[in-house]
């Protein structure tokens, strides 16, 4: 089994959010590989990974990084592949890393989500894979109205707490 999104992270500290992308693309049998790669520590292997990202057979990449966040706009300048950025929170209250990822020069985008959005993240990797996969549409679709599902629950369990003055 071979990876189609690479999921890439500042450093290991990173993990406790990016986790969320990786169950994700668990949950729809998606294959992905994850990694720790620093745009400022480790510049030469962030370059090599962005430009053989392609030939090894990968679709999208999922970038997390904090504070100066530089690692998704790094990868995106050396790769065609789409690259979603996850600003994670640190410093700021994560505002740093969404502004620096959010930044990008014309020519290299980016898309970001939210900060700590890392399921997001896998979700929007999924949605672009669906595109050409069917399967993968199918449990898309499925994890989708399951979202649905939940609100109409948790609507069903508020009808039945009572308030004097409650009307429905």
């Amino acid at each position: 089994m071979n990876p189609i999104v690479s999921i890439i992270m500042g450093s290991t500290s990173d993990l406790p959010v990016m986790e969320k992308a990786a169950r994700f693309l668990e949950e729809m049998e998606v294959p992905f590989e994850m990694n720790a790669l620093s745009a400022h520590r480790t510049p030469a292997e962030v370059d090599e990974f962005a430009r053989g990202a392609a030939g090894r057979g990968l679709r999208v990449i999922i970038a997390g990084a904090g504070m100066a966040a530089a690692l998704p706009g790094v990868i995106a300048a050396g790769t065609t592949l789409p690259v979603i950025g996850v600003p994670i929170k640190g410093m700021l209250d994560g505002l740093d890393a969404l502004l620096s990822i959010v930044q990008m020069p014309p020519g290299i985008p980016v898309a970001t989500v939210g900060v700590n959005g890392a399921q997001n993240a896998a979700i929007l990797a999924v949605e672009m894979l669906a595109l050409s996969d069917e399967a993968l549409a199918a449990r898309l679709a499925a994890y989708k109205e399951g979202l649905k599902d939940k609100i109409v629950k948790a609507n069903a369990e508020l009808a039945a707490v009572e308030y004097r003055f409650k009307t429905n």
